[in-house]
């Protein structure tokens, strides 16, 4: 049986440890969401490629809610891992390159996952904030070389991070329906944000929104 879902008495209770995240149970459950979407993930499909009864489940995890914390927290992860491997050494538009082809591909291997790593960290997992915070950790360095800081690299992380997250989720989706090059489209996308972040306003320069401040 998966060691997540074995009793522990209270006098061996213990805090959870990078190994339980990838624990078989979570893994096929990841495995499974990747499979068939984040959004047709059931319990009775985790129980069923576990060969265990339902109620199994419900007594070591808090219902579906819960599975789907604990996948959110082995994605986010092992994107963070991804991410920081892939710039690892770079900088600037060959940081930004490497990043988004890896952010890319992680999304396009596991699709069940990656929807899972858009789950906001549960403030009561220490291992899932501090994977929220290497991710972003990640692409803060990486704008870090472009000058960026403060308020200005959180502006330019949520500008790199939504176009990303909306070219893959389009790509996921088959939303691109015109003949050209969808890689050349990426490779434009990527060139794009190189060059927003080297001419990247400052606050002063920054226009007023329609309707006044």
């Amino acid at each position: 049986m998966p060691t997540w879902l074995r009793s522990r008495s209270p006098c061996r209770r213990r805090a959870r440890s990078p190994s339980d995240r990838s624990a078989p149970g979570l893994e096929e459950a990841a495995r499974i969401a990747d499979e068939v979407g984040l959004e047709r993930l059931t319990l009775a499909m985790v129980a069923q490629r576990l060969g265990v009864a339902l109620p199994s489940l419900y007594k070591h995890i808090r219902g579906l809610d819960g599975l789907l914390q604990k996948l959110s927290a082995l994605a986010t992860a092992k994107l963070a891992a991804v991410l920081s491997a892939a710039t690892a050494g770079r900088a600037r538009d060959d940081a930004v390159r490497a990043g988004a082809n890896a952010y890319r591909d992680y999304a396009r291997r596991h699709r069940g996952r990656y929807a899972a790593t858009q789950r906001v960290p549960d403030p009561d997992d220490p291992e899932h904030v501090a994977a929220g915070e290497r991710a972003v950790g990640t692409i803060f360095a990486v704008l870090h070389g472009y000058g960026l800081a403060a308020d200005d690299a959180v502006d330019a992380a949520r500008t790199l991070r939504s176009a990303l997250h909306g070219f893959v989720v389009l790509e996921s989706a088959g939303g691109f329906g015109l003949p050209q090059d969808i890689d050349r489209s990426f490779a434009q996308l990527v060139a794009a944000l190189d060059s927003a972040f080297r001419q990247w306003p400052t606050r002063s320069e920054t226009p007023v929104p329609l309707g006044g401040a």
